[in-house]
């Protein structure tokens, strides 16, 4: 009852010429569903626009995902359920909300305002400051009096407040507006300056005020009362808007369900049943829940079935490599080392003979262990897999050849010896560590692939022809 309330006031009518266009496991999907995501993913700037023909087969396999991971129950873990709550109800709050419930709010914060501001009105005042230190002495205090008093008789014979105030005022938020502040009430700002502006009538001006900040010269610029609620009302909603007092407002209206029902609902049922209610109106919303519902999903299998499977299988890939070593070579040699620089010759050798019965990817710990331990930097490496133009000292000593105009770093002036240390590979890597990116990926592509191919095998899906060629077409 409370929610069919709630929603309306929704427009969206739900579809009833709505036909299946394929079955997958079992579920039925509507044409609806496969249309949303395919102009979705097919809009106006997307690069690689499908056809609806070879859509199809992309929107199976995920469709074959999602119920790998249902039927692994990954839509069981706590960590799914709390993210997947979080983004619908983002998306379902709003629609709690009507335009009535904001001008409520909007009503009840104008109240407030007028209240809280009471007879006393709204004051538009500016001030010229100098800033004394909350801990600051007598003296740097007296200092800083004899400088406002100055400026208070410079006033007094007929000086500019707005120019004074741009050239000496400390508050340079202000100083550049002249000094002028914004509108103020009571109580929203220190009580010795709003003592001192609320005596002021339009056109006034103080004598110095001492506050916790320093010494102050007011000037009243004007003076109001605060206006009629339907004057400030479209302000007010923009602040509401702007400020995310609808997601308050929407939270409010659930805790108020809650309570009404008597404790047979909790939070977390008021939020599936809205966003029931409102995926019947509103397919676009309904299709937007489900996305995110099954894209993270989606994510957690992939995750677990080829990204994070292929990047921790350090023997597949090394056996990947060796069967498809051929697809890494190189048509120019690369180095496999570091360029290093030291202060002296000494180091040049040291440096060789800590790292030599290393494997490579040891290298790095094992330096800086031995030579930069703390703060005194003994001395700089760049360690990794260098083609020609890559970095100066690599191009000078290894491939004999005039640095490029991007090759890197400059000469350092407090390590002035350059040296290498590694080898040349003529015609491709070693092993898979040394493109691991490349092969990670190739790797990945390849159980991707193996996986949709078992997909395919362990489910049943179909696709209604004559209906995927109504794709929108219909009416």
């Amino acid at each position: 009852m409370f929610l069919t309330l709630l929603f309306s006031s929704v427009a969206a009518v739900a579809q009833k010429n709505d036909p299946v266009i394929m079955t997958v496991n079992g579920v039925d999907v509507p044409r609806s569903e496969f249309e949303y995501s395919y102009n979705k993913n097919n809009a106006d700037g997307v690069i690689d626009k499908k056809t609806v023909e070879e859509y199809v087969d992309l929107f199976i396999n995920y469709k074959l995902k999602v119920a790998a991971a249902l039927d692994a129950r990954l839509d069981t873990l706590t960590s799914f359920k709390q993210e997947f709550a979080m983004y619908r109800d983002q998306q379902v709050r709003p629609a709690m909300v009507t335009d009535a419930d904001v001008l409520n709010e909007a009503r009840e914060i104008y109240d407030r305002t007028k209240e809280a501001i009471g007879t006393k009105g709204l004051i538009l005042p500016a001030h010229i400051l100098i800033r004394v230190s909350s801990n600051a002495s007598q003296q740097e205090e007296d200092k800083a009096r004899i400088r406002i008093d100055s400026v208070y008789q410079a006033l007094l014979g007929g000086a500019d407040f707005a120019e004074l105030a741009k050239k000496v005022s400390d508050d340079r938020g202000s100083a550049s507006n002249g000094g002028e502040l914004s509108w103020i009430g009571p109580n929203q700002t220190l009580k010795e300056f709003e003592d001192a502006a609320y005596a002021l009538q339009k056109g006034e001006m103080s004598k110095p005020v001492l506050s916790p900040v320093g010494f102050h010269i007011i000037q009243m610029k004007d003076r109001k009362q605060l206006e009629p609620f339907d004057s400030l009302r479209n302000t007010i909603i923009r602040g509401i808007e702007q400020r995310g007092i609808r997601n308050q407002i929407a939270e409010q209206k659930v805790k108020q369900i809650v309570e009404q029902s008597g404790g047979a609902m909790t939070p977390e049922m008021v939020m599936n049943t809205a966003a029931d209610s409102l995926s019947e109106v509103d397919p676009e919303m309904k299709y937007l829940i489900q996305e995110y519902h099954d894209g993270l999903l989606l994510y957690e299998v992939s995750n677990r079935e080829v990204w994070e499977k292929a990047a921790k299988d350090e023997a597949g890939l090394a056996a990947y490599f060796k069967d498809h070593k051929k697809d890494y070579a190189w048509s120019e040699p690369r180095y496999k080392g570091m360029a290093y620089h030291v202060k002296t010759k000494a180091d040049v050798k040291a440096v060789k003979n800590c790292v030599k019965k290393l494997p490579f990817d040891q290298w790095a710990e094992a330096l800086r262990q031995t030579f930069n331990p703390d703060s005194v930097i003994r001395i700089r490496v760049e360690k990794g897999l260098f083609k020609a133009g890559d970095n100066r000292v690599v191009d000078s000593l290894v491939f004999k050849v005039t640095p490029g105009p991007k090759a890197k770093p400059a000469k350092l002036a407090d390590y002035p010896i350059d040296a290498v240390y590694g080898k040349k590979l003529k015609k491709g890597p070693e092993d898979y560590t040394d493109v691991r990116g490349q092969v990670t990926e190739d790797y990945q592509n390849m159980l991707e692939k193996a996986w949709v191919y078992d997909l395919r095998r362990r489910y049943k899906y179909s696709v209604n022809q004559e209906i995927l060629k109504t794709v929108n077409k219909h009416q």
